[in-house]
């Protein structure tokens, strides 16, 4: 799922004629759902435009109101994994939703070449980490340890595959992300149509390339993050969180489950909740970094490592750029422009950055 999209502007802004045509359901896709779920009659649904990769909708039907998902970028066997893990997190106190089972035991139906899964609907609103008061911040930061913890005793008693005993990180080298970004400047010359968008790209690499020559010294060293690691959710940010009268009332999205460092879950939610429009709120940082701490007390070497690692992986990194020219695919193109205002403010102030996600500020 795409982050940190700012506003419903930015979403219309982006969606056109194409993304129009992925927005509804396929009727024969829909007649297969209804018998497979056993929904009744479907009285209404809406296309939900909080996620840009996979699609969801609202479904109110005769038996009650759902969330339907058609997953399009993770494999059918890996989610059915993750979703098998979700009754354990419940009894440990997550707020989850577990997805509605049909009648064959399976929680996940193939219809049409796409995979589909259905959820009841969940109430609560999505709210950007920026427009939380700290309070709830520093909750939200130990409802993810709190994750972590349910992760790993899921994992320590078989329900979900066990953790390997070392865990590396490629560390992308200055030459490589230089290369990348001069076949896509290549792309955006030869394959752009000489909008905004592309002057704005071109002049981008260009000062990507100035940035990365200037900080090469500053890459992490060696391919072993710092600190524990284990299962982790993956893309824990706004978009994937429902609040309601002041309560996280559901944690959603469990597509990118996977071993990680705990630091680097940690330090990449809070860039995602609190780097918004090209800052960062540094106190929020801070309030985050601390409620987690409270429950798993994670060093501040691993941290200063997670965070140090993050700022070169954006600094190497144009996933948004290889799906505008590589894919045709536009709907991150606003994410680009605010993230790399975001690595220009975040490089200048790197040492008080850092401060923050340790816990030093």
């Amino acid at each position: 799922m795409c982050t940190r999209v700012l506003s419903s502007r930015i979403v219309a802004k982006v969606t056109n004629a194409h993304m129009a045509s992925r927005h509804r359901i396929p009727s024969h896709d829909l007649a297969e759902l209804i018998k497979d779920f056993d929904l009744g009659d479907v009285v209404d649904w809406r296309h939900l435009a909080d996620g840009l990769m996979n699609m969801n909708w609202q479904l109110n039907t005769s038996r009650g109101t759902f969330a339907l998902k058609r997953v399009t970028d993770v494999p059918l066997d890996r989610l059915r994994r993750n979703f098998a893990v979700l009754p354990t997190l419940a009894e440990a106190g997550i707020p989850v939703i577990v997805p509605v089972v049909v009648s064959s035991g399976g929680v996940v139906v193939e219809v049409g070449g796409s995979g589909y899964c259905l959820f009841p609907w969940a109430q609560g609103a999505h709210v950007r980490g920026v427009d939380l008061p700290l309070a709830q911040v520093r909750r939200l930061g130990a409802v993810l340890a709190k994750l972590h913890l349910a992760l790993r005793h899921a994992a320590e008693t078989g329900v979900f595959p066990a953790v390997p005993d070392s865990l590396t990180a490629d560390v992308v080298t200055p030459e490589r992300a230089s290369e990348k970004a001069d076949r896509l400047a290549t792309a955006a010359r030869a394959h752009g149509s000489g909008d905004s968008f592309d002057a704005a790209a071109l002049d981008a690499l260009a000062k990507r390339r100035v940035l990365l020559a200037k900080y090469a010294a500053l890459r992490p060293e060696g391919d072993v993050p710092a600190g524990p690691y284990g299962w982790t959710h993956g893309d824990f940010q706004y978009r994937n969180l429902l609040w309601a009268d002041g309560d996280l009332t559901a944690v959603l999205d469990w597509d990118r489950l996977g071993v990680r460092p705990y630091a680097e879950e940690v330090v990449r939610t809070a860039q995602v909740q609190f780097g918004v429009e090209g800052v960062f709120d540094l106190e929020r940082v801070a309030a985050f970094v601390s409620g987690y701490r409270s429950v798993i007390p994670l060093e501040p070497a691993a941290l200063l490592d997670a965070a140090r690692r993050l700022w070169w992986k954006r600094m190497t990194d144009f996933w948004q750029l290889e799906f505008h020219y590589d894919r045709g695919d536009h709907s991150c193109d606003d994410l680009f422009i605010a993230d790399e205002a975001l690595l220009h403010w975040w490089t200048e102030r790197l040492d008080e950055v850092e401060r923050a996600f340790s816990g030093a500020l």
